[in-house]
């Protein structure tokens, strides 16, 4: 079984940035599309950004396009999500997550194409 384990959350300024990583251990990471997702208190979980296990193709939320650069490297096993330009509504935790199927438009945006899901980071961008 796959685990993941987000880390590079913080507290950060706004119009500020941070890199959060996701490191995968388990299964074999380069088959697999991966996404991030964000989840604020008291709103539901929402798509940011994903990857295709190939790194060739990526997609961005409306509200983080421009922003956020989500990249991975296979031979590390690990998933990145670069977030610029930060403002108080990114404030959220933010997990990484492992797609079991290949994607294509909206249904790379669907929370149950994940099947695997890291703990979370906590990123807080004060105003």
């Amino acid at each position: 079984q796959v685990q993941l384990v987000e880390s590079g959350g913080g507290l950060v300024q706004a119009g500020g940035s941070l890199r959060l990583s996701c490191a995968a251990s388990g299964g074999t990471f380069s088959s697999y599309g991966m996404g991030w997702f964000r989840q604020a208190p008291g709103k539901e979980r929402e798509f940011v950004s994903q990857i295709s296990s190939g790194g060739t193709r990526t997609t961005y939320a409306d509200a983080v396009k421009g922003r956020f650069t989500i990249s991975r490297d296979n031979a590390k096993n690990t998933v990145y999500l670069q977030m610029n330009s930060l403002k108080p509504e990114d404030t959220a935790v933010y997990y990484c997550a492992r797609r079991y199927y290949a994607c294509s438009g909206n249904s790379c945006y669907d929370i149950s194409k994940y099947d695997d899901w890291g703990q979370g980071t906590q990123v807080t961008v004060s105003s």
